[in-house]
Parts: structure tokens; sequence; C-alpha cells
């Protein structure tokens, strides 16, 4: 059994996301490493900076593993620290550029292998999708490969954003076995370390499989 996972729907570490204090407590530490490759054209510095204050007002460090580049992504430095992390939290982004750095590297092996240890992993909105092994491209809402570390389900992020029309058009096209988490900004879809699905954070997470609406007992 993986440890907890965090699927978080957008402007992550902001007023709304309650979540972050429950996720500090399922890692059993205060700690918090933080992977923000995502975000390498968008300011990371603020990124980093928004985590930092952040998760210091919850008693909190947050650990950069500064990962922008594949040849980065074989640093054994950064592939140590991930695999020893205990809250492993990735930042919104582009999904397209995380893939691309991360994608059948020993970095991404090293989460994993943390995952499965027990390790919490949190990404958020573009990150969360990225690491669906079927990633949404949130320029049309079409399906493409991602990292393939999440294969059960794929995530449409600030869900609250997406008109009706292509959210319908996403759903039509999802394979009949795949869930579609569409989840909310400032939102968690959150599966406890007992395999327990709740929703936390502002907002809410509708869930699709077979194009039908399904609720939370769908992931179990």
């Amino acid at each position: 059994m993986t440890g907890p996972l965090a699927l978080i729907g957008g402007t992550e570490w902001t007023d709304g996301c309650d979540f972050d204090a429950q996720l500090l407590a399922l890692s059993g530490g205060t700690e918090v490493t933080l992977l923000p490759g995502a975000a390498a054209f968008e300011n990371p510095a603020k990124a980093i900076a928004r985590a930092e204050g952040w998760f210091a007002a919850l008693g909190a460090t947050v650990s950069v593993v500064p990962v922008y580049r594949r040849a980065e992504s074989m640093d054994p430095v950064a592939i140590d620290a991930v695999r020893r992390a205990r809250l492993i939290y990735l930042a919104d982004g582009s999904a397209a550029h995380l893939r691309s750095v991360l994608k059948d590297t020993p970095l991404v092996d090293a989460l994993v292998a943390a995952w499965d240890d027990g390790a919490v992993l949190a990404a958020s909105a573009q990150a969360a999708t990225a690491l669906c092994d079927v990633m949404v491209d949130p320029r049309g809402g079409a399906f493409t490969v991602g990292l393939g570390v999440i294969t059960w389900l794929t995530v449409i992020p600030r869900y609250d954003e997406w008109s009706r029309e292509k959210a319908q058009r996403t759903v039509r096209m999802a394979p009949a076995s795949l869930v579609v988490a569409g989840i909310d900004d400032r939102t968690a879809l959150i599966r406890s370390p007992n395999n327990e699905w709740s929703v936390a954070g502002a907002g809410k997470v509708t869930l699709f499989r077979e194009h039908k609406l399904v609720g939370l007992d769908a992931l179990t």
C-alpha cells in the first residue's frame, strides 16, 4: 500500500487550503520537500516563497529540490532528498514541462519509492494531472501521456473554471475504466493510508466514470 495522496485543484498554499495541516500530520514530521519544477517558467521563486510562508505558519519548514531541467533529475543529491522525504509536494505550473523533466528518470523513481514506503504525495493543478498516466491537456481538454505514477484516474485541475462544454468533451473522451476527477481551486482529493477518500478545502470534487457522475466510492 502506498502512502497518502493529495491531488489539489490549484492555488496551493493560500486561504482555504486547510488540508495542508492534515497532510503534515499524516507525514509524521514538520518538513515539506518541495518540487517546484512545473513552475520553471512561471517565477518559481514566488511559489517557493509562498510555500515557505504558508508552512511556517503551520510550524513546518520547506526543503526545495530545485529540479527544473531534465539533466537535474539525474542529480544524486536531488534523488536522495526525494527518496528520504516524508511529504513530497509538487507545485503548479506546466504539466508538459514537468513531464519532460521527470518522465522515466531516477528522480521520479525515487518519488514513487518514497510514496511506496508511506510518504505523503501531494501535487497541485498541472502537477497533479501530470502525475497521472492519462494526463489532461489544459489547452483543449484532450488526453495525452503523463508520468504514469497514478494509473486509475486523471485530474481536471481548477474544474470550477472550466466551461460545461469543455468538461463534457473531456469526460466523453475518457476510457470507460478511467475515473475523471474534476477538482476545484483550493480543494484537495485525499486518499488516506487506509484507502479512504475524502474532499477538503474551499470547493468540491466532481467524479466521472464511464462518462457518468459517480461518488467517492468509485475510487475504492
